[in-house]
């Protein structure tokens, strides 16, 4: 529906790639009904990517859709056993991917195309035939959760809920014909799938840079006139880093910037803002199970919160913002009692679009439909939602509940440290103590004390790290999420500790 509305409102307009050779609305249409009239003659249940973001991924979303079939997009960076316990799961499907991708596709005896070989065939020669029309809600897109805590579960997201997420937070064709969308995230993250279809239907161009390098996303912003751009916080933090290293900031066209998909430093958003002045920036808080954004941060709350000498106000910058209009919200204890403003607790939601299915599983909501995020947090009185991290990352010390978020916070602040992730160490006296693994910057020393006494000037002695170990990098996905098990398991494995 939502590309037949494109194509309808807006079919000569560019709408994916580069402004020279990228496919218009129409274009977009035909190859995937093309793509679908394959899919369908293959007779399979599902379809397979299996490689990095760019054209292809847009033109097999919707031919599945037309197929009546979700899409499948796979981690391609995945090891080899995790790939293949994961393509076992989809034994009918056929596949889409690079040379890689398509390798470990053909071992798993799926049926598999290049992501050019794919492009090649949905190359439409006339009119496409129409498809069938599909009556039923059944599931647009699996994703599987990046398993940073656990075992991946493939998250259903069906039409209606993403439909509804669209709806809800962009108008149709609100964009100029010259606007154009950077997205630098993998097609496996939520982001990437909503961007595609809301970027759509906003009419907007969406440009992918496969592979970040912040040099090249600025050289990007530049040639091909970027207005919009999604980013996750590390990149954010490398561009940032990139100027402050000499390398050409400009961006003349780049009106609106959205991160998400981690926690933001509030030290790298107070240096784009004062780099970028003109750019409206906005955080987006959301989950693969709520089809991406469900809080939102605005330019102006971005603008009042940087200028704001007020502390309640100034401390907004370190929120996600207020929920949509359509979701619900609720904070609750341990035992599901709904909690006032300004009582940290568990975040749950409610809406159209918040999918919260696992394949082989079922809905994981409360008898009201409420979803928990399994996120800690709280509202202040005015309605902005702030995040203590993942409930599993709490740290129990002494009885007290200590989020590991607020001591990284305060250590990311410090001008020598680049990346910081704190963990619970089992402790026969305290239950857990808190350790901290530490990346500096390139030429900066520092030993335990200089750290445990700037981290003094911000928390009380039972929240500093009883110890530091200072790492040339830590374990981040991708999309720049902090593989926390694998940080623990370093630091016991370097104690003498079993995991």
């Amino acid at each position: 529906m939502l590309l037949d509305m494109a194509a309808d409102g807006f079919g000569d307009r560019v709408v994916v790639g580069r402004r020279a050779s990228g496919f218009t609305a129409s274009d977009l249409r035909a190859r995937a009904l093309t793509g679908a009239a394959a899919i369908r003659a293959a007779g399979v249940d599902s379809v397979v990517y299996l490689g990095p973001n760019g054209p292809a991924f847009p033109v097999a979303m919707f031919a599945a859709a037309f197929a009546g079939v979700p899409l499948v997009p796979l981690n391609y960076r995945l090891g080899d056993d995790q790939l293949t316990g994961l393509l076992a799961k989809h034994p009918r499907a056929i596949g889409i991917g690079d040379e890689t991708g398509v390798a470990h596709l053909r071992a798993a005896g799926l049926s598999a195309q290049t992501m050019g070989e794919w492009l090649q065939s949905t190359a439409a020669d006339g009119d496409p035939a129409e498809p069938d029309v599909i009556l039923d809600d059944g599931p647009a897109v699996v994703i599987y959760t990046s398993g940073t805590t656990s075992e991946p579960k493939g998250v259903l997201l069906r039409h209606s809920n993403l439909v509804s997420y669209v709806l809800g937070s962009v108008e149709f064709m609100n964009a100029d014909e010259d606007d154009a969308a950077l997205v630098s995230v993998p097609p496996y993250h939520i982001a990437a799938v909503a961007n595609v279809i809301s970027n759509l239907y906003g009419g907007r161009r969406t440009i992918v840079l496969e592979q970040f390098d912040p040099t090249q996303w600025l050289d990007t912003v530049r040639t091909e006139g970027v207005t919009n751009a999604l980013v996750v916080p590390t990149m954010l933090s490398r561009v940032i880093e990139a100027i402050g290293d000499g390398v050409d900031g400009s961006v003349p066209t780049l009106r609106s910037l959205a991160y998400g998909g981690a926690p933001m430093p509030a030290a790298v958003i107070e240096k784009a803002l004062l780099a970028w002045p003109e750019v409206g920036f906005v955080n987006a808080y959301g989950l693969t199970e709520t089809s991406s954004t469900v809080a939102v941060l605005g330019p102006e709350d971005h603008r009042d919160a940087y200028a704001s000498d007020e502390p309640h106000i100034r401390a907004r910058l370190a929120s996600v913002g207020k929920v949509l209009p359509t979701v619900e919200i609720q904070i609750r204890d341990e035992n599901g009692a709904a909690l006032p403003p300004g009582a940290p607790g568990r975040i749950c939601v409610r809406g159209d679009q918040v999918s919260a299915e696992y394949a082989g599983i079922g809905r994981a909501v409360d008898d009201d439909g409420f979803f928990d995020t399994r996120d800690n947090g709280y509202l202040d009185d005015d309605g902005y939602l702030f995040i203590g991290g993942r409930i599993d990352d709490t740290i129990i010390r002494g009885a007290e509940n200590i989020a590991p978020a607020e001591i990284e916070e305060v250590l990311l602040r410090h001008p020598d440290v680049l990346d910081v992730a704190v963990v619970g160490v089992p402790d026969e006296e305290w239950g857990q103590r808190i350790e901290a693994a530490v990346v500096l910057r390139v030429g900066a020393e520092l030993l335990d004390a200089d750290l445990r006494e700037f981290a003094q000037t911000s928390l009380r002695s039972s929240k500093t790290p009883d110890r530091f170990w200072f790492w040339p990098e830590l374990p981040r996905t991708e999309t720049g999420k902090l593989v926390r098990r694998n940080v623990l398991k370093k630091v016991l494995s370097a104690e003498g500790v079993t995991a």
